[in-house]
């Protein structure tokens, strides 16, 4: 597939963390003490939980507070606009996970490598630039993960790129019940908490972003409703088990407000991929509004709702 900007590769950047950075993920997404695996780093099979790579391109190697606008710099895609990313946002990301990270970095030296895939040109309302970032083992080439991202720049159209493909679709299946329920409650705080794993945007920390951006006030990371339904998914079939998740991917619908209260209903189809059985979803606010759509994973089904392996 060729086109403009496709293949061009942004500087690679490393990446670290620490056990104590993989026990704050794990708390701020939702985990519960159910699962000391994922929040107790004495615990046998300590380990990271599997969408943790996602922070890795907000973190990098900081252990302090950043700026997150002065980290905003656009980067040069051959043959593409040079588009502002104060005017961007999230459309869509997808996880494969290839081998789990280590309970920390120390002693290793791991990179963000990221290039692009297609940027398309979707007149008045804007562009959209589809990348894949990966973490890799900068000594080894080993590569941990791929997540998929597409970033839709507002009101930055009518360039003439191309128009792009159509993404493929993955609704719940038509009159079948949920096989699982998760509920998720948000609190005023919940946002104050995921970001300090990286992502310090102040939309999600002070009102006044918000309120220029016509949200009313602040709005919850799409990527804590993101992360904490992935977390739904592995427990509801996975047994907990991080060797049981595969892929994970949804669409950003709608914005989440502190204090909604999520409601994630899963289905699974019975199509297995490579051991790995597909699992829909959608995860709604209070009110039925689609915050989450087109979710689809891959899971190693071990267990209904609520099912536990011993780890």
């Amino acid at each position: 597939m060729s086109g403009p900007g496709v293949g061009h590769e942004f500087p690679a950047q490393e990446v670290s963390w620490l056990k104590r950075d993989v026990l704050l993920f794990a708390n701020s997404i939702g985990i519960t003490a159910d699962e000391l695996h994922f929040l107790y780093e004495l615990h046998p099979n300590f380990a990271v939980f599997p969408t943790y790579p996602i922070i890795l391109p907000f973190k990098l190697t900081d252990q302090e507070v950043t700026d997150f606008y002065a980290r905003q710099k656009s980067h040069p895609v051959p043959g593409v606009p040079a588009f502002d990313p104060k005017r961007a946002v999230d459309g869509q990301r997808k996880i494969t996970v290839l081998k789990p990270l280590p309970a920390t970095s120390e002693g290793r030296r791991f990179e963000l490598r990221s290039q692009v895939l297609g940027v398309y040109d979707k007149g008045k309302a804007g562009s959209v630039m589809d990348s894949e970032q990966t973490i890799v083992d900068a000594a080894t080439g080993e590569v941990f993960s791929k997540v998929v991202s597409s970033g839709f720049f507002v009101g930055q159209g009518n360039w003439g790129g191309p128009k792009g493909p159509s993404t493929p679709s993955y609704p719940p299946p038509e009159g079948k019940k949920p096989d699982a329920v998760h509920t998720i409650q948000t609190t005023a705080e919940t946002a104050q908490l995921y970001r300090l794993n990286g992502d310090y945007n102040p939309l999600h920390a002070t009102p006044e972003p918000g309120q220029k951006m016509g949200f009313g006030g602040v709005i919850i990371h799409g990527l804590f409703s993101w992360n904490a339904t992935a977390h739904a998914v592995l427990k509801a079939f996975g047994g907990s088990d991080p060797n049981n998740f595969k892929e994970f991917q949804a669409r950003f619908a709608s914005p989440v407000k502190p204090g909604d209260r999520l409601v994630t209903e899963m289905w699974r189809t019975g199509t297995v991929v490579e051991g790995f059985e597909e699992v829909r979803f959608v995860t709604k606010n209070g009110s039925g509004k689609a915050v989450l759509s087109n979710g689809r994973a891959l899971v190693r089904a071990v267990s209904g709702e609520g099912g536990k392996t011993k780890l």
